[in-house]
């Protein structure tokens, strides 16, 4: 595939150091899946208020994602920007806040993050009252799902059209949803929607089983693995630390060493991008070798780390896999 203006920008100027790994590790992706290999994206952070939608998505449309890990704030924040985003609050000057400042804000119903503000009001009511009904409608018929699921109910049912703000092809939950590509997301409790959630379930209105757990996503994705790392196997694209790096890539020791299932494979390719410092004693911020000694990578797998900014870095090696 011949490489449009960004790519072979990439090409000519990422020579050395940060810039070198950015390119040997879009390069990896791209010989992955060129040797039939699959490919999980984790996403952590404030990812999709970063709007990383608008490169995402296309990922997955043109099928260089097979399966997404993700918060559950990543999840909704997608979403809340597609149908508020003319209302969200940009605040470039957001270090020289005072507290008082802070107080403001949330006075008048915004959240910060970072230099963003999320709308109260127009992004988590909007999509509240359609996630409640498809919680109540599905325990009324005996019915449970996972916590994207809802979401892609709710999505694919055209309620929320109304409220589109951005133009829905630089949503990445919508391109999920179209493609119904299955999404991983542990620790869903610590979210907004997970909060609303709960206060239904403490005030009886519904019942916790109804929106499945972390452990059924486990036990899923054990199941979703086997089935697809056959051949080059499956590669993980890692966005940042925490939960949704760490909860799915230990789908392989769980199989391995606490099922005994010794024919399951290695992740087949690795990449973290990463700003987190390994000397504190940092998980998210170790080195992929390090994994090697917990039974999730093998010692030839391909591994790459790019300690970078993750919103800087994603868009562009998004760009060189798409060919842009």
């Amino acid at each position: 595939m011949s490489k449009g203006p960004v790519s072979q920008f990439i090409q000519h100027h990422y020579r050395h150091f940060n810039a070198a790994a950015l390119v040997d590790a879009a390069k990896g992706y791209e010989t992955h899946l060129a040797e039939g290999g699959k490919m999980m994206v984790t996403l952590a952070g404030a990812m999709s208020t970063a709007e990383l939608g608008i490169s995402l998505a296309e990922m997955i449309r043109q099928d260089k994602i097979q399966i997404i890990s993700c918060t559950g704030a990543n999840l909704e924040e997608d979403v809340m920007n597609l149908v508020a985003h003319n209302s969200y609050k940009r605040v470039p000057n957001y270090r020289d806040l005072t507290p008082q400042d802070e107080w403001d804000l949330l006075e008048n119903h915004y959240n910060r993050v970072t230099d963003t503000c999320i709308p109260e009001e127009e992004a988590f009511r909007r999509l509240q009252k359609h996630l409640v009904k498809a919680w109540k409608d599905a325990e009324e018929k005996g019915e449970r799902y996972f916590p994207h699921e809802f979401l892609y109910k709710v999505v694919l049912s055209g309620d929320l059209q109304q409220y589109y703000e951005i133009d829905p092809k630089d949503s990445w939950i919508i391109a999920a949803a179209e493609k119904n590509i299955p999404i991983v997301c542990p620790g869903w409790e610590d979210s907004t929607t997970g909060n609303i959630f709960a206060s239904y379930v403490i005030k009886n209105e519904l019942k916790a089983s109804t929106v499945k757990s972390g452990i059924e996503y486990m036990v899923w994705l054990a199941d979703w693995y086997r089935q697809n790392s056959g051949g080059k196997g499956v590669g993980f694209f890692q966005i940042g630390g925490g939960i949704a790096g760490d909860f799915p890539i230990c789908v392989v020791p769980m199989m391995y060493q606490d099922l005994e299932w010794h024919d399951v494979p290695f992740w087949g390719y690795f990449c973290q991008i990463s700003d987190s410092t390994t000397s504190y004693g940092s998980y998210s911020g170790a080195v992929p070798n390090e994994k090697i000694t917990w039974g999730k990578l093998d010692i030839h797998t391909p591994k790459f780390i790019v300690e970078s900014d993750a919103t800087i870095v994603a868009p562009l090696m998004f760009a060189y896999i798409l060919g842009w």
